[in-house]
């Protein structure tokens, strides 16, 4: 079996080494040439525990390839980006439709097509479309007919950033088809690897699944987010409060931060909003509240700068990533608060982050300096982001003139 994967990323490169690793042909296509090029030598270039030695395995044994083109194959898997764009967030789809542009060519009878990339619902028959329009002579999977010569099937990726290796295989799997045949054909594809179940349902179901389970997420980080504004106000320890309240046998409230970030909560519930605007009231308000969430940690940086009296008073902040212990910045609001203070306070913003060796030219350019936690720890203005697991290890001590603000309430549990 051959198979040509859409994008080498955080998901499609993971994705690819699996399949590799249990024999399949695997042609990764990439725009990234750095990505290209780093992938060809066995190595990878992103952080996930056990990827690399799967990677470098799989290239050494001729079973893994990245290229700028795709080729044909048994079955495509579509994993790239699908962001949204402008104040009212709508979705992106460019990239999932210059994806199936670029494997059109390659099309051929009994080939099985899979989105796996997080999107609106309608999204895959989008895709399905989009193949029909360019391979007129084959048949492409159509909702009302299980006669079909490509089948077109999406399923999404329910993995954690940290554990991916493993929860690749054994995670469930949700597999929805345009017709029936399609989510069966794609099914014994995953079954190649995955050992969760794997939960076979049409497309339009399958594309709301994955944005349902973000979105309860996100609406729960909320309710967490919104307690920490409220407790603020009220000189209540919000994370007292939590683990108190959370005694009770059937409460089980989450843990507030800065925000919310990564290609996944902080997007997604977006894509259900823009369906269904009038309807989504819950789920547009939580995204509301998440995306405040950032405001109301510079507004606290700003007012422990005044209360401290230095007119050049330094602030450190601590974690970049969107989540603990990754080097994934990637809607991180860790990134975007930190960007913003080193606008506000020109030259006097340093940041820590233990998974990157390299800032974000959006860093770089507002002029913020990546250096080290125990110089960090020295700064006027110590503000904690990210509870990376070397943010764990140590208890600092503060001096009378030093103001932490721990967004995470690592150093006061």
């Amino acid at each position: 079996m051959k198979l040509c994967i859409c994008g080498l990323g955080y998901i499609g490169l993971p994705t690819a080494a699996m399949f590799a690793r249990n024999g399949v042909s695997v042609h990764g296509v990439e725009v990234n040439q750095h990505a290209i090029e780093t992938i060809n030598q066995g190595k990878i270039h992103i952080v996930e525990p056990g990827l690399g030695e799967v990677v470098q395995k799989a290239v050494s044994d001729g079973l893994l390839k990245a290229s700028d083109r795709a080729c044909e194959a048994d079955a495509f898997i579509i994993c790239v980006p699908t962001p949204f764009t402008g104040d009212n967030h709508e979705p992106d789809l460019s990239f999932v439709d210059a994806a199936t542009e670029e494997i059109a060519p390659f099309i051929r009878k009994g080939n099985t097509v899979i989105l796996e990339s997080t999107s609106p619902v309608g999204t895959t028959e989008r895709v399905a479309s989009i193949l029909q329009k360019n391979c007129p002579d084959l048949r492409i999977a159509a909702e009302d007919s299980e006669d079909c010569d490509v089948y077109v099937a999406y399923c999404p990726e329910r993995v954690l950033p940290g554990k991916i290796m493993s929860e690749l295989i054994d995670n469930d799997r949700i597999v929805g088809g345009i017709n029936r045949i399609s989510a069966r054909k794609a099914a014994e594809i995953y079954g190649i690897f995955v050992k969760g179940e794997l939960l076979e349902t049409n497309a339009r179901t399958g594309e709301m699944s994955k944005l349902t389970e973000n979105a309860f997420r996100d609406v729960n980080i909320a309710f967490a987010n919104e307690l920490s504004l409220i407790c603020d106000r009220l000189h209540i320890d919000v994370w007292e409060l939590i683990s108190l309240a959370n005694h009770h046998p059937r409460v089980n409230i989450l843990n507030p931060g800065p925000g919310v970030g990564g290609h996944c909560i902080a997007v997604d519930p977006w894509f259900i909003v823009s369906k269904t605007p009038d309807l989504a009231r819950i789920i547009s308000t939580a995204r509301n509240v998440n995306d405040h969430k950032p405001e109301w940690v510079k507004n606290q940086v700003h007012d422990a700068v005044t209360a401290s009296g230095k007119s050049d008073a330094v602030i450190a902040c601590l974690g970049l990533a969107f989540k603990p212990d990754i080097d994934d910045l990637r809607e991180s609001p860790s990134v975007y608060i930190t960007r913003d203070l080193a606008l506000e306070f020109p030259g006097r913003v340093m940041a820590v982050e233990p998974n990157i060796s390299e800032l974000p030219d959006s860093l770089k350019n507002a002029g913020v300096t990546l250096t080290s936690l125990d110089r960090a720890l020295k700064a006027d203005v110590v503000l904690l982001l990210v509870d990376h697991r070397e943010f764990w290890a140590i208890n600092p001590e503060f001096s009378e003139g030093q103001t932490l603000i721990d967004t995470r309430g690592l150093w006061k549990r």
